[in-house]
């Protein structure tokens, strides 16, 4: 593994003992479109400064995981166009698990998964990461399963999300989670968030009111021995949700129109997010910049509260 590049707030955050927040940047390279995904990273990255804590946005540029980013790099990372050191230009990649070891070799450069960013994040001693939806098991194809849920399984840190992304087959998700022996904890609810809606019929393992009762259940969890995360699940903002048949309709129109086209492997995902937000005239993408914003929010109380800040 290629050395970590912290950035200088990062580590000294790390040193002095300051709460700290790792941020998923997939998002950033395939989640937004420019300039969308710039405005969206500068806003989580306020968000957890405003709440007392140190963002940590995680990426990979050149080859270099990076824990923690300047400006100016976070504006590269959100450029189509990766400039590169050499004047040549090349695409954002999606890294996850097992694109992390060929785009450090091939010096590459891209936004990291959840799955990628919990690894890396953990590598560098973070315990706190924020993100939006974690990925899951796909709907129609049970087989197809995000690696999110094998670095749930096996990374210690704690996770704060809206649940998985709505255009999964949340049922199986959560019985995947349940079969990995990954606690999920609703942060104000006693269900598990659907993305866009703050309800489903699925419930979690256990709810939690304040940052203070997470990090309790953390700190069980480490000290009992056990490897696997911390899922924290936080209903969308009221006022910025979608109701969940809604959603769920524009989520099944999405899919026939996919697979009316032949869209799978990993263009699906992206294909079905930018679907369903034009068939909700952008209400969609409100409600998860919305669902991202509060998530950081509450990722920063509870990074707080395990440092005692």
């Amino acid at each position: 593994m290629a050395p970590l590049q912290l950035d200088p707030t990062v580590a000294e955050a790390l040193e002095s003992g300051r709460p700290i927040v790792a941020l998923e940047s997939a998002l950033i390279t395939h989640g937004f479109l420019p300039p969308g995904n710039l405005e969206i990273a500068r806003r989580l990255e306020g968000t957890v400064r405003a709440q007392g804590a140190v963002p940590a946005t995680v990426g990979v540029l050149d080859g270099k995981p990076h824990i923690g980013m300047t400006s100016s790099e976070l504006s590269r990372l959100a450029s189509p166009q990766l400039p590169r050191p050499t004047g040549r230009s090349a695409q954002r990649r999606k890294i996850s698990l097992r694109d992390l070891p060929l785009a450090v070799a091939q010096g590459a450069s891209g936004g990291t998964t959840v799955a990628a960013t919990m690894h890396l994040a953990y590598l560098a001693g973070l315990g706190i990461l924020a993100t939006g939806g974690i990925g899951g098991v796909h709907r129609g194809y049970p087989a197809d399963v995000s690696a999110d849920l094998t670095a749930l399984e096996t990374i210690g840190i704690t996770v704060v999300c809206s649940g998985a992304k709505a255009i999964l087959d949340l049922l199986r998700t959560r019985e995947n989670l349940e079969t990995r022996g990954i606690p999920v904890i609703g942060y104000g609810t006693d269900v598990f968030p659907a993305f866009y809606s703050r309800y489903s019929e699925l419930a979690v393992d256990a709810a939690a009111d304040t940052a203070e009762e997470v990090v309790r259940m953390a700190q069980a969890r480490t000290a009992l021995g056990l490897s696997g995360a911390l899922l924290v699940c936080v209903p969308v903002p009221k006022e910025m949700e979608l109701p969940h048949d809604e959603a769920d309709e524009l989520i099944s129109q999405a899919l026939h129109e996919a697979q009316t086209a032949g869209v799978r492997g990993a263009d699906l995902t992206p294909f079905l997010l930018a679907r369903v937000v034009e068939l909700s005239d952008g209400r969609a993408r409100q409600a998860n910049e919305a669902l991202l914003v509060n998530n950081a929010r509450v990722a920063a109380a509870i990074a707080r509260a395990a440092t005692g800040v």
